[in-house]
């Protein structure tokens, strides 16, 4: 990425464009990576709602309703609208998706104050078990940390899905995860662990510029190889497609998807767990 971003002034806390995205990145030239196309609006950085087109060869949005609330039951696409509130079985396991650096952690913190410094599961105000993979990362640094990160980076995703699976069997909160959702056997793996322990699974998708991840990734001083970054929003491309255009659940099992960009999930006010 050749331009830094420039944020406008903001009195809001919590907000992604204020968490997630530097002054002045180091400078990353992605057009670099092979195999890497760079997506619209390349020069044309400004706020962080004028960078946050879905990926490239995709409609801005569908043509969904704007309500206040909404308990998704299919495929929503929200991208470019406004909503103040998702609405969840209270025995839910959802899914908080996007690539490396689109913001799920600060999504986390926002809607279920899962704070970003703790090594242990947390739970949200409602009661929702919240389960962050930095959370693991955290935990065993204390142990590994004379290692290279890659060399223990298996054994944080072990326990982060071991601390999931738990979540999923011993509870009977809803439980919200912390996942890529770009590698097929991943969504599978919990969406099977949901539909054995009778809970429905929902995903939020958070669909951001594969720049604007990369310099989340800078911001928060965790960055992705190039090439597994490449190979993420690649997958990420296809799925959205397969979402967006397909209209089509990501995985069997799968009782929703919403996907959001950036200035939708500014725009909301709640995730919400409710009896049914």
């Amino acid at each position: 990425m050749s331009k830094c971003l420039i944020l406008p002034d903001s009195a809001e806390l919590g907000t992604l464009d204020k968490v997630d995205t530097p002054g002045a990145p180091p400078p990353v030239n992605l057009s670099e990576i092979p195999g890497f196309s760079l997506l619209p609006n390349e020069s044309r950085l400004g706020t962080l709602e004028g960078v946050n087109p879905p990926l490239e060869a995709l409609p801005i949005h569908s043509a969904e309703p704007l309500v206040s609330t909404l308990a998704p039951d299919s495929v929503h696409d929200l991208r470019g609208g406004a909503i103040e509130e998702l609405r969840y079985p209270s025995s839910a396991a959802l899914v908080v998706a996007g690539v490396p650096g689109a913001g799920k952690s600060t999504t986390l913190r926002t809607f279920f104050g899962a704070a970003s410094d703790v090594e242990t599961p947390r739970h949200s105000p409602d009661g929702a078990t919240v389960l962050d993979s930095h959370q693991a990362r955290i935990r065993w640094r204390r142990r590994l940390w004379w290692l290279p990160y890659p060399l223990w980076r298996p054994v944080v995703h072990a326990a982060h899905f071991h601390a999931i699976h738990a979540a999923l069997r011993d509870t009977t909160d809803p439980v919200v995860i912390h996942d890529c959702a770009t590698f097929r056997w991943t969504r599978t793996l919990i969406a099977h662990w949901a539909t054995l322990y009778g809970r429905d699974l929902h995903l939020i998708m958070l669909d951001v510029p594969a720049t604007v991840a990369r310099a989340g990734q800078y911001a928060r001083g965790r960055r992705v190889n190039g090439v597994a970054f490449t190979l993420h929003v690649r997958r990420w491309r296809r799925l959205m497609r397969t979402i967006t255009i397909e209209r089509r659940l990501p995985t069997n099992g799968s009782r929703s998807v919403v996907v959001v960009d950036r200035a939708t999930v500014n725009r909301m006010r709640r995730v919400k767990f409710v009896a049914q």
